[in-house]
């Protein structure tokens, strides 16, 4: 499919507009535009330059069949600072995620992976995860893992890489291939329905108004703009969830070691306390991420204090019981000493837990509010959303990015189909398929991540034993854990 051309006729555009859907398009923010200038017409318009967006671009620009395409990318941030991103090779952002072998191999597809600054991704190889009030644990980790049989890459869990690794590496693909019309640092102002004239008819069309006043019109406007979309807001699209009354408490911190499984064995560790788990991913060397999910008060406190303290604070999270946890949260200041008492009397196998924190990365220690969300459809008349502004997820399962990277794949075959099949890219007819794709499968993600936060904030009763029963059962399972695993991995 060609890209369209600034002037259409209207019996050209007639043909796309779905009137059985003028229902739902009432439903929509409609704001009479008051510019007379005809707005430039794009096949696809995306809002949002994050991982979700970028990765689109990229796949259809490098597609054959919808390389013709006209795309437009609108961003409010300075792409440009993105672009030229660098760091220290000791220092790490404290945005990193968690990509699956699957979400690699797409990035790898669609040429993006090379772009990445490969010494800073951080393969992982085993995953501990223990119960912090009955010290149950499941391992995570490949068979063959530990042993010459399987190489380093068939035994890899996932990669861990800085957002801004991923984000530049797709834009240095996205200039290397082309054609992509880029309006950066630019906020949008307005998203309505288009007008009818007498040459043109771009009633059933978005269109999205940008500062200074230039306005584009889309075949496909998707929404990968993130949990406050102003796109799917456009589109009428309701979003249900809720909050969990916890903070995500983030930081870049440096270990005493490489790792008990030493440079070429990565460990994740993770222990599921009362008020939230509490994960450390390996970075290269001796960094880590750390992940803490607890409640705001908490995550206050550890904000407050020294990086003394703050250290001692997250060494404390795997080694001590909740009870004592939850008093040294009490204390302003002291905690190192506090620990080190603490430690001569709690009992614990070292091999089995992160090693020591040594230090942590100044200005990394930050936090943001944990919810869960699910917009009721992922797609409207000439409207599809992506990532956050589809879904938001609690981060204890690490699956948020690879979530977006999976709606992104999908939709850009669903795209892929209709072009080569002579197809409306816009419709909901032909936008079905995606949908279909992905929504069931978020959906389960979503509510078993849901469920385990509730289930480990149980403290006390029967439902500790149940759970911590179930661990060990699964444990022991070998096929039932390979299956979680290949599923978590976005495998089949």
């Amino acid at each position: 499919m060609r890209g369209l051309k600034p002037a259409i006729a209207r019996s050209a555009l007639r043909r796309y507009n779905c009137q059985s859907c003028a229902c739902f398009l009432q439903t929509r923010r409609h704001f009479t535009a008051t510019a007379p200038e005809t707005p430039e017409i794009f096949d696809v318009v995306c809002v949002g330059g994050g991982p979700a967006g970028l990765s689109l671009l990229t796949a259809l620009r490098a597609l054959g069949s919808t390389s013709n395409l006209k795309v437009a990318l609108i961003e409010s941030q300075d792409l440009g600072r993105t672009r030229t991103w660098n760091l220290p090779p000791d220092q790490y952002s404290n945005r990193v995620s968690s990509l699956t072998p699957s979400s690699v191999a797409f990035l790898e597809g669609i040429g993006a992976w090379r772009h990445i600054q490969s010494s800073r991704v951080q393969s992982y190889h085993e995953m501990q995860v223990w119960d912090g009030v009955s010290g149950s644990r499941i391992s995570f980790d490949w068979p063959g893992t530990g042993s010459v049989s399987r190489s380093s890459q068939d035994k890899t869990i996932a990669y861990m890489t800085e957002n801004l690794n991923l984000t530049s590496a797709l834009l240095a693909r996205l200039e290397e291939l082309g054609g992509l019309t880029v309006l950066d640092n630019t906020r949008v102002n307005d998203i309505h329905l288009g007008e009818e004239t007498e040459t043109l008819n771009l009633s059933l069309w978005p269109v999205v108004e940008v500062a200074g006043g230039r306005r584009l019109a889309a075949r496909l406007l998707v929404g990968a703009d993130g949990a406050n979309s102003p796109v799917r807001t456009f589109a009428g699209i309701k979003s249900r969830g809720w909050d969990y009354e916890r903070h995500g408490l983030v930081a870049t911190v440096r270990l005493e070691g490489e790792c008990w499984g030493g440079t070429n064995e990565k460990v994740a560790y993770q222990r599921f306390l009362p008020t939230g788990p509490v994960a450390l991913l390996p970075l290269p060397g001796g960094f880590s991420t750390l992940v803490w999910s607890t409640l705001p008060s908490h995550a206050a406190l550890l904000k407050s204090l020294s990086p003394t303290d703050f250290i001692a604070m997250v060494n404390a999270a795997f080694r001590l019981s909740p009870v004592d946890l939850n008093y040294m949260h009490t204390q302003h200041q002291g905690q190192a000493e506090e620990l080190s008492w603490r430690e001569q009397h709690t009992r614990f196998d070292v091999q089995r837990i992160p090693q020591r924190i040594v230090g942590v990365q100044e200005g990394t220690i930050t936090s943001f509010p944990l919810k869960m969300r699910h917009a009721d459809t992922y797609i409207g008349e000439r409207v599809a959303l992506v990532g956050d502004a589809a879904h938001t997820v609690h981060p204890l399962a690490g699956q948020g990015l690879n979530q977006g990277q999976g709606d992104v794949q999908s939709l850009a075959k669903t795209i892929e189909y209709a072009v080569t099949h002579g197809q409306d890219i816009g419709t909901q007819l032909s936008l079905e398929p995606y949908v279909a794709d992905r929504y069931a499968t978020n959906n389960l993600l979503l509510g078993i991540v849901d469920k385990l936060h509730k289930l480990y904030g149980v403290q006390s009763g029967p439902v500790v034993a149940l759970r911590s029963w179930g661990l060990q059962a699964v444990d022991a399972m070998g096929g039932l854990k390979g299956f979680l695993m290949r599923q978590a991995a976005g495998g089949s």
